[in-house]
């Protein structure tokens, strides 16, 4: 089933200049880019995003490291392309991802881990919405 997923390339990723080396992980598994912006997150738009971790520990350092520098946020599209992200950014921890994956070529801790993918396909859409209209998604 074809279906498309956000993907951020966070503030670690984007100072090392590895936006397009983490592209290169996507497309090479048969992914599309169909939509791409760089921006700078404010700290309003960085707590709406992860609002449903407010009530978790890290969820005050995890918006003040998302506003730290600019994020690639684009929409990624594909068979499956929610698990298939999944897959290719690895495990969260990029100590326990798997050899292949992004998290493991250029991530540096949990939260440092250079990447972030939608879940489900309701987080998905919620999540591209958030970030782009359907004009500029261009499949």
């Amino acid at each position: 089933m074809t279906e498309r997923t956000l993907s951020i390339i966070k503030p670690d990723a984007t100072a090392r200049n590895l936006t397009g080396k983490i592209n290169s992980f996507f497309e090479e598994a048969g992914l599309r880019i169909v939509a791409q912006k760089r921006l700078r997150l404010t700290l309003d738009q960085a707590q709406a995003f992860y609002a449903v971790h407010a009530e978790r520990s890290f969820y005050n350092e995890l918006c003040e490291y998302m506003v730290s520098g600019p994020v690639v946020v684009q929409v990624l599209e594909g068979e499956n392309a929610i698990v298939r992200n999944r897959e290719i950014m690895g495990a969260t921890n990029p100590a326990n991802a798997d050899e292949g994956t992004i998290r493991k070529a250029v991530g540096k801790d949990v939260q440092e881990n250079s990447v972030h993918g939608s879940d489900s396909p309701e987080n998905a859409a919620k999540e591209i919405s958030f970030f782009f209209s359907e004009i500029e998604i261009a499949g």
